[in-house]
């Protein structure tokens, strides 16, 4: 038969609950993939900080090198 032979299509409770649990699914599925993106941009910030904290310890080192270099030679 063919879908147009004018009978409504009939819903069965358990294809239903199909349709539910995929609708679920996919909202979980989009509110995990937006906290991963907030987890990476989170990560990404956190690995910007850290590499200003390493380069603000290297030249202080470096400060102290060539201050040290000054003292001695005048």
């Amino acid at each position: 038969m063919s879908e147009d032979s004018g009978f409504d299509r009939f819903e069965c409770a358990p294809g239903l609950r199909l349709q539910a649990h995929e609708r679920v699914s996919a909202i979980h599925h989009e509110n995990l993939l937006q906290r991963l993106d907030r987890l990476e941009e989170m990560i990404e910030r956190l690995e910007r900080r850290l590499w200003l904290t390493v380069y603000g310890v290297v030249a202080v080192i470096l400060a102290q090198a060539v201050q040290s270099f000054l003292v001695v030679a005048p």
